[in-house]
């Protein structure tokens, strides 16, 4: 049988708790807004609960037992968890917060250009972002919302927020040096930077462009290769060498100067970005204001396409 069965009261606890602190029953009943014969009752009946003793009586106060002792410790950190927790609980309703999981290149290139209008809109919120480049896992984390990209049989599932599309995109610098480049034989013959794809992501990559632009297989010839699009697109700027553009995430790159796209004709496939509601029998405002947020402004930037 647990104690729990055997009454001991969280009153009891409390008042176990300041005499504890204090070391004096007087003390803890002036706190308590009580009498010191109440105290004494409490605890001594808390002994008997627990046939254990919790206080030795000295002379002008208490000191605790090795028992007590112990008690007391856990007894705090019970009580620290649960104000720590009743403040957690207060703060998410003054300011709830929403929690997203996405890749390093999305959040760089189309959620952080973009989410100043989100808080303009919704000052309230609290938006916190984690990032992974790898597989996605968000079941076991404390996510409300996923974007992630997809293959085509879970974007039958989810909200596609756009279809994955590639072309080649270089520096102005590169092209000046390298130019022009005017076929895929040229292409292949000048240093392709690579996403890896080591962790079962199934985005374009160099060999499907080739075969699917033209039937060919590609010769993979001495490049940079990594595993974070957004370190590749900085090696790509520094004009290090081609690599592959998606659109949606490097628009703006695009529209400034920065890149420079070599295929006018994206190719498209049914891949793709989807947001992902990752706890959908878990509702709130703010999840939903965000997730609303984002398909409106995907849905703005294919109207503008």
């Amino acid at each position: 049988m647990s104690l729990l069965n055997r009454t001991v009261s969280p009153n009891s606890l409390r008042v176990f708790e300041t005499a504890a602190r204090l070391l004096s029953f007087t003390a803890a009943a002036r706190e308590l807004r009580s009498t010191q014969s109440a105290v004494s009752q409490q605890i001594r009946s808390l002994e008997q609960q627990l046939g254990l003793p919790l206080f030795e009586r000295i002379y002008r106060g208490v000191r605790l037992t090795d028992a007590g002792q112990a008690l007391f410790v856990s007894v705090q950190d019970g009580f620290a968890t649960i104000e720590h927790t009743l403040e957690r609980l207060q703060q998410q309703q003054q300011h709830p917060r929403v929690n997203i999981l996405t890749d390093f290149s999305f959040a760089a290139y189309w959620l952080m250009p973009r989410l100043p209008q989100f808080r303009r809109l919704h000052p309230q919120i609290d938006v916190r972002i984690m990032t992974n480049q790898g597989v996605f896992d968000w079941r076991d984390k404390e996510v409300d919302v996923a974007i992630v990209f997809c293959d085509e049989r879970t974007l039958t599932t989810v909200p596609r927020l756009f279809h994955e599309e590639v072309f080649p995109v270089c520096s102005p610098a590169f092209l000046q040096q390298h130019g022009p480049i005017d076929g895929l034989a040229r292409l292949a013959d000048l240093p392709l930077l690579t996403l890896t794809a080591d962790q079962g992501q199934s985005w374009m990559d160099w060999p499907g462009y080739f075969q699917q632009r033209a039937g060919i297989n590609y010769l993979q010839s001495p490049e940079l290769t990594f595993n974070n699009y957004t370190l590749l697109l900085q090696a790509v700027i520094a004009g290090q060498g081609i690599g592959m553009g998606w659109g949606g995430l490097v628009d703006s790159l695009l529209d400034s100067g920065i890149l420079i796209a070599l295929d006018t004709q994206p190719l498209r496939s049914q891949r793709g970005y989807g947001l992902i509601d990752a706890h959908p029998k878990v509702s709130s405002d703010a999840k939903r204001l965000l997730l609303q947020w984002v398909l409106d402004c995907t849905a703005q930037q294919v109207d503008s396409q």
